[in-house]
Formats: structure tokens, sequence, C-alpha cells
């Protein structure tokens, strides 16, 4: 172990706000699942929390053997993870829209171990790496909106719309904060223009397709429908019945909260320990816990553009925005729902809430934020100026 933190590299302070938000994350988790045990009979505190730790454990294993990896690295395995991503894509949205009740189309179960695995989440940060790769390849080269659409809008507009039918809050998170780096990369605000009244055509056309064939996609345009209509008429206590349980538990949780483990509405409360998590931990912990939390996820915002300024190519700094942005604007759209600001869009508080592939992804973008800011390997990055034609996956990502 003490070999292993001697060998940690990049950003520490990166590290530091990582495991610190892991660390607080079991105290919120062990109380929230009670919910879980007592109110929907599903297994024990004490089996959530070792869950729980595990993930975080195998999490963290992911972002220091991803840190280690030279961030020219990622340039060609993206070209390699796309079209695999987009091969589970397709494999889920094959499974139907139902398994067992709801959801199914997001996971793929991984026979032995118990767990689920959604592609959504992977498909998040490959894309960003991919469009991080198109927008530094051409950052010097003026090119036309016809050209960029194969190369770049094609397969973005493939992983949305697979993702769409399932989770429409996941696909919408990818396509804006694509946007949001096309924008940062330099790329025309024209094109951009272009870009989003086809996405906002696209969604139309899903929509009415959906409502003239609802067997297509059973509930989910309706669940859509619901949330923003619920969200539109906060009076309907009974359809806004998650977002009146966040409310109360804020509103009781005061200046310092009730105490660790002492939240009421967590019995109330669905989704406690993962879309509502941040509702009980303002409850236990007040104000104060909500603050220093959101505090955390600015700072670790401040340390991404520090790292992203940092960078010595034009690669590593979009990368390095592409895949650390969003981390924060899951947070924050996490939080709004919680306080409804949002409708409610089942989108994860980062290495706090429970969940496996959310938490591993959430790790895979950090460990390569920290590629991005560890000195050693940028420095070898910036002197390799050949490639070693043996090894296929450097003259990929070298030379791509």
């Amino acid at each position: 172990m003490l070999s292993v933190l001697r060998n940690i590299n990049g950003d520490k302070a990166i590290w530091a706000v990582a495991a610190l938000l892991a660390l607080f994350s079991f105290l919120p988790v062990y109380s929230a699942s009670s919910n879980l045990v007592y109110v929907v009979g599903n297994g024990t505190t004490v089996g959530h929390l070792v869950k729980h730790a595990l993930l975080l454990f195998l999490g963290f294993g992911i972002i220091y053997g991803v840190h280690k990896i030279p961030t020219h690295f990622f340039k060609g395995l993206s070209l390699i993870a796309l079209p695999i991503v987009l091969v589970l894509l397709i494999f889920v949205l094959a499974q139907g829209t139902s398994i067992g009740g709801a959801n199914a189309s997001r996971w793929i179960r991984i026979p032995f171990v118990g767990f689920g695995f959604q592609p959504s989440n992977l498909a998040a940060v490959v894309v960003m790496v991919y469009v991080a790769r198109y927008l530094s390849k051409i950052r010097d080269i003026k090119i036309g909106f016809t050209e960029s659409i194969l190369p770049l809008w094609v397969p973005v507009f493939l992983v949305v719309l697979l993702i769409l039918p399932a989770n429409f809050s996941t696909a919408g998170i990818i396509f804006s904060m694509v946007l949001m780096l096309c924008f940062l990369g330099g790329y025309p605000v024209k094109y951009l223009l272009g870009i989003v009244g086809t996405g906002l055509l696209c969604l139309t056309l899903f929509i009415l397709t959906a409502k003239a064939a609802p067997d297509l996609f059973p509930n989910r345009v309706d669940t859509w429908m619901s949330r923003i209509d619920s969200f539109s008429n906060p009076d309907d206590v009974q359809a806004n019945y998650q977002i009146e349980k966040a409310k109360i538990a804020i509103a009781t949780g005061g200046i310092v909260g009730k105490g660790a483990g002492k939240s009421v509405q967590k019995n109330f409360l669905p989704q406690s320990s993962s879309d509502f998590i941040y509702a009980i931990i303002v409850e236990e912990y007040g104000l104060v816990g909500g603050f220093a939390l959101m505090f955390f996820y600015l700072f670790l915002l401040f340390r991404i553009v520090v790292v992203a300024n940092g960078a010595g190519t034009v690669f590593s700094k979009l990368l390095v925005l592409g895949v650390g942005l969003p981390i924060v604007f899951q947070a924050l759209i996490n939080m709004a729902v919680a306080v409804e600001l949002f409708p409610v869009t089942g989108q994860n508080l980062p290495l706090i809430s429970s969940g496996g592939t959310s938490s591993w992804m959430t790790c895979l973008a950090i460990g390569i934020i920290l590629s991005a800011s560890n000195k050693s390997i940028v420095q070898d990055n910036n002197s390799n100026k050949h490639f070693d034609e043996s090894n296929p996956l450097e003259v990929l990502s070298g030379q791509l």
C-alpha cells in the first residue's frame, strides 16, 4: 500500500477532493440505505455499505491505473472504444424497455457478480475524449461544416440517439457537454447553431414518433412529460412526491442538521441513497454540510480549469475540460433537482451516491484528468518526437 501511495502522481488537490468525497459518502450512504432495507426489503445496511466500499475501492483502482497512462494514448483508445460503445448501446436497446419492471434498457447485467453496467455512462466519457481528439486535430485547420459531419457529428448523434429512448437526461447532458467542448475548442459558433437546430428537430421527431407509436418506447416519453408537467405545476403534491419529501428534508435540516444517521425523510424518500442523497445530506448536516459539499465540487472545477490551463498540448487541454466539466455539471444538476430548480433527472451525485457504473466512470474521468496533470508523463509526451512503430496503439494514438 505504501508503494502505491508513493507512486501517486498528478494534481494532489484533485486526489484529495476525490478521496474526501469518497470517504464522506460512507456516512450518507449507510444512513440512507436503511430505506432499501426496511422499506423496500432489500439486503442489510451493512451489506449496502460493504458493496459501496467495494465499488469505490475498484473505482480508485481505476483512477490509479488510468492516471499512469500517457495522455496521448487516449486518442487511439477513443477510436477503439467508440465502436464498442455503439455496439453495447445497441445491445441494451435491443433488450427491450423492461425486464422485471423497469429501466432494463439502460443496463447490462454482469453474470455471477450481481452488478449492472450502464453503457451510457461509459459512452459519456468516450464521446468527450473522441470529440477532444477531433477538435485538437483540426485546431489549426480551416474546415467546412460538411467536412466535420461524418467524423464528428455522426458518431455524436448516433450515441445520443441510442441513449435517448431509455435515458433522456444522460443524452441531454452528453449533447450539451459536446456543444460546450466544441465552443471551447474553437468550433465555429454558426455551425454549432445549426447542430442545435438539428438536435431539436431530431428530438421533436422522436417525441412525435413515440406518441404516434407508443409500443415502441412505452412509458419513456410519458415519464419525461409527466416530470416536466410536475415541475411546472408545483401545487400537485401527489405528482411531486419525491420533490416534496426532498424539500421537507432540506427544510428540517436547518443550519447544522439533525446529525449523522438521524434523517427522517430517508424512510419516505425514494432513491434516497442515490438520486436524492443531497437532500438527506442537508437534513443530517444542515446548510453547513450542503454548502461545504458544493464548495468541494466548485473547488474541483477550479482545479480542472487549472490543470487544463497548464496542460502542454491542445488535446490535453480539451481532454481535461471534456471529461472534467461533466462531473461538476452532473453534481450541480443533482443538487438543483433536490431544491426543485430542475425537473427530476435521475442523475447521481458523483462519488457520493451509491451505484457502480456512475462511480466507476467518474473515477475513469478523474484518472484521465490526473494523467494530463502528471508532469512526468507530460514531459515524456513532449519529448517523445518519434513513435514506436512496433506498438500499434502508440502509432494510432500519436499519429491521429
